[in-house]
């Protein structure tokens, strides 16, 4: 779809899908809806969140929140009480920069917004104790270098995590995702890459790296919930009785998926020489 004689930029797209009567449920899921104030703290109060703050660790410290958007996740790092830089180019107030600059009026500390590009980041060496990027990974132009950026910037023994990252298992698969997801066609915007490619680009300075799959964790399949996804395993392996079905089991059903696009999510630390 294109926005007269040119294809819709970001903040076009997700203003069309706003205004789309079938889309209302997806448009909640996205946080994309309006007051963002109030998307920003049912964000702040998901499980997804909750699973992402159980991941990082226990004293905050200053992170960068990479691919930030309209700020849910700088928010919520604000909230619990990280000193905040937030990345994001766009300077939309819908979902970029403005939006970002709305909800740092409400955070105890007020967050440092950035208008630049992963690949290139305008921060010295060894800042942040912590990198944030939540789907983010799969927009990168050249994923190598983009790691290589976000380590760079990691004290040693600093964490990235790269959170509801797409994962595809060959071209044919990042087709099929392309054809189906709601905005490609658009802005023509969306990407993904094989899990090796991500583990390659991360393991260049980060040790080791964990690979969550789809089922591993809430932060990836939110906003559906645990039962859902021991229905969907027991679907798999033709199981009948979903409640009895082992977490160890769901894991592994889990690694297994082939789905275009599905979700996984990164954790890696740099090393402390």
């Amino acid at each position: 779809m294109q926005c007269g004689d040119r294809q819709m930029t970001w903040e076009e797209a997700v203003s069309w899908l706003r205004i789309q009567p079938d889309k209302t449920e997806l448009v909640s899921a996205c946080y994309f809806d309006d007051p963002l104030e109030a998307a920003a703290q049912r964000f702040y109060n998901s499980l997804e969140w909750q699973a992402v703050r159980a991941l990082l660790p226990n004293k905050p410290g200053a992170v960068l929140d990479v691919g930030a958007g309209r700020g849910i996740a700088s928010y919520a790092l604000s909230v619990d009480g990280w000193d905040v830089t937030a990345l994001e180019p766009d300077a939309s107030a819908l979902v970029g920069a403005g939006a970002i600059a709305t909800l740092s009026k409400l955070t105890p500390k007020p967050i440092n917004i950035v208008q630049d590009w992963g690949e290139t980041l305008p921060f010295e060496d060894a800042c942040f104790d912590v990198v944030h990027a939540r789907q983010v990974l799969h927009h990168a132009k050249d994923l190598n270098q983009f790691c290589k950026e976000l380590i760079r910037v990691l004290r040693p023994g600093g964490m990235l995590i790269a959170t509801r990252e797409h994962v595809v298992d060959n071209p044919e698969g990042l087709r099929a995702f392309l054809d189906t997801h709601p905005l490609h066609s658009l802005y023509g915007g969306e990407n993904a890459f094989t899990l090796q490619e991500y583990l390659d680009a991360l393991a260049s300075g980060l040790a080791p790296v964990i690979a969550l799959s789809p089922w591993e964790t809430p932060v990836n399949y939110f906003p559906a919930k645990y039962p859902d996804v021991r229905k969907a395993a027991s679907r798999k392996i033709f199981w009948p009785f979903p409640a009895l079905l082992p977490d160890w089991v769901v894991r592994r059903v889990s690694r297994r998926l082939s789905d275009p696009g599905r979700l996984y999510t990164f954790i890696g630390y740099r090393s402390q020489l």
